[in-house]
């Protein structure tokens, strides 16, 4: 039975995720992972798409990206990024073979149950991952994500973010924003407290 045809459409948000070979923390050194941002600039020079989020964690990393009219479509982005990031990788520490576990999965937000809200706790979820992970307690304090961006006016992360406008309909000023933003923060942290 073959694989499922990817749903490839402009105007959509992906959230798209993929992890190392054999799930190996082949990413833990930080150089390895200012690898994959300088990738991933060069991806965003090459085509049009928006990065509205990223979390580079040690065997994995996670992007939301809006793809635009008539540009790159998702598979295009993400082959470029990942083949790119393979081949310089192997280069820098001298080895052949595979780098990526399998191709990377996706969802579209738009097409989850209720997508404005599906966005802002998807924020968080990618935020929260080093703190799963025991790396830091706070996410704010995690080096390769982006959620300063959603926190703090001028905020200049390594790589353009563009707000989505599931988070600019969070409210009319961008203190009105962070503010229902932290709302999401608080029902996830409670979610976490849930599971354990």
């Amino acid at each position: 039975m073959g694989r499922p045809l990817r749903i490839c459409l402009p105007n959509y948000t992906y959230h798209v995720y993929s992890r190392c070979i054999e799930l190996r923390d082949m990413m833990l050194q930080d150089h390895f992972k200012k690898l994959l941002i300088y990738v991933v600039n060069k991806a965003m020079k090459k085509y049009d798409f928006e990065l509205i989020a990223y979390q580079i964690m040690d065997n994995h990393f996670h992007f939301i990206i809006r793809t635009v009219d008539e540009e790159a479509t998702i598979s295009r982005i993400m082959q470029y990024i990942k083949s790119r990031y393979a081949i310089y990788y192997n280069k820098s520490v001298n080895r052949k073979g595979p780098f990526w576990n399998e191709r990377f999965k996706d969802k579209i937000i738009e097409k989850s149950i209720n997508p404005s809200l599906y966005l802002p706790w998807l924020l968080w979820y990618l935020a929260y991952n080093p703190v799963r992970k025991n790396k830091i307690i706070d996410p704010r304090d995690y080096k390769y994500g982006c959620i300063n961006v959603y926190l703090t006016e001028n905020y200049k992360p390594p790589l353009k973010i563009t707000y989505h406008e599931y988070y600019l309909n969070l409210g009319k000023t961008f203190q009105d924003r962070v503010n229902q933003f932290l709302y999401y923060e608080e029902i996830y942290r409670k979610s976490l407290e849930y599971c354990h």
